[in-house]
């Protein structure tokens, strides 16, 4: 046997492996392509569609304009650090409120949780504040506060703290009595009741109640300063639609939901690590 022979299976075999190589890369392109499509392709469609009608007229370009210009008016607004300084700003105002409304929604809500008689005797006054739209107290705070920072932060905090309270409150009354129960039965002490098993079985209504919190306080920011101010990225969409620059109106609102979606993904990300074992931890 030649040794031509004797070589030419292992060619024929490495030809085999990379055919085989190859197509499990095309398999797995595909794979990834169908997932990408399953979860964005209606929103690229939508963003196609907006472009092709805006491009082709069908739409007025000067008041819905194309997401190229809006692209466009965003990242000179960046480049140029006009929206930087607005970002930093409107961050403060929403974290300071947010912040705020922690310190005091979740241990309030723990204690209301464990106490039903507090609970019982504060939940009447909780329900009309909660009814009451914070944006119609505005100028309450105005009145009180004045048009400076501090009211602008109050409204956030109010319109924020009662989605966090109430979830806080719901998370602790839904805990299984049974399991409070067998934890005094082996001899638990309250404090070590309320640690083990309290507080991990109310964590996943806390972060619901974070989530909704996070988001109210985008949507309060935007009202907040569209009176009275002369900065932050809520101020520059109305400035933006005062003087007609509509690009960057939609650009500043393109932000602002940027900035909702990354709060809300960093909140489920913070979820999954300290929630491991339970299934409330999906997005």
């Amino acid at each position: 046997m030649s040794l031509q022979h004797i070589e030419q299976p292992s060619v024929l075999g490495a030809g085999i492996g990379d055919n085989s190589f190859g197509q499990e890369l095309v398999q797995r392109g595909g794979r990834a392509a169908a997932r990408f499509l399953s979860r964005y392709g209606v929103l690229a469609g939508f963003l196609a569609l907006w472009q092709v009608a805006s491009h082709a007229g069908w739409v007025n370009p000067a008041v819905i304009p194309p997401p190229d210009a809006i692209i466009a008016a965003l990242w000179d607004g960046i480049a140029g650090g006009a929206l930087l300084d607005d970002i930093a700003i409107s961050l403060q105002r929403s974290g300071t409120a947010f912040v705020a409304a922690v310190f005091v929604a979740i241990p309030l809500g723990l204690f209301m949780g464990q106490v039903r008689s507090v609970e019982r005797a504060l939940d009447p006054i909780l329900q009309v504040f909660r009814q009451t739209s914070a944006l119609a107290l505005y100028p309450v705070f105005i009145l009180l506060l004045g048009l400076g920072e501090a009211s602008k932060v109050f409204v956030i905090f109010w319109a924020t703290l009662f989605p966090l309270l109430l979830n806080t409150i719901g998370g602790v009354k839904e805990v299984d009595p049974k399991l409070i129960e067998m934890a005094r039965v082996y001899g638990a002490s309250r404090l070590t009741v309320f640690r083990r098993v309290v507080l991990p079985g109310a964590v996943p209504s806390i972060f619901v109640g974070l989530r909704l919190s996070a988001t109210t306080a985008l949507l309060l920011l935007i009202a907040s300063e569209m009176i009275g101010a002369n900065r932050g990225v809520g101020f520059q969409v109305m400035n933006a639609q005062y003087n007609f620059q509509i690009p960057l109106m939609f650009a500043a609102i393109v932000l602002l939901a940027g900035l909702g979606l990354v709060s809300n993904y960093a909140l489920v990300l913070l979820q999954r690590r300290l929630c491991r074992w339970s299934s409330a931890t999906a997005a």
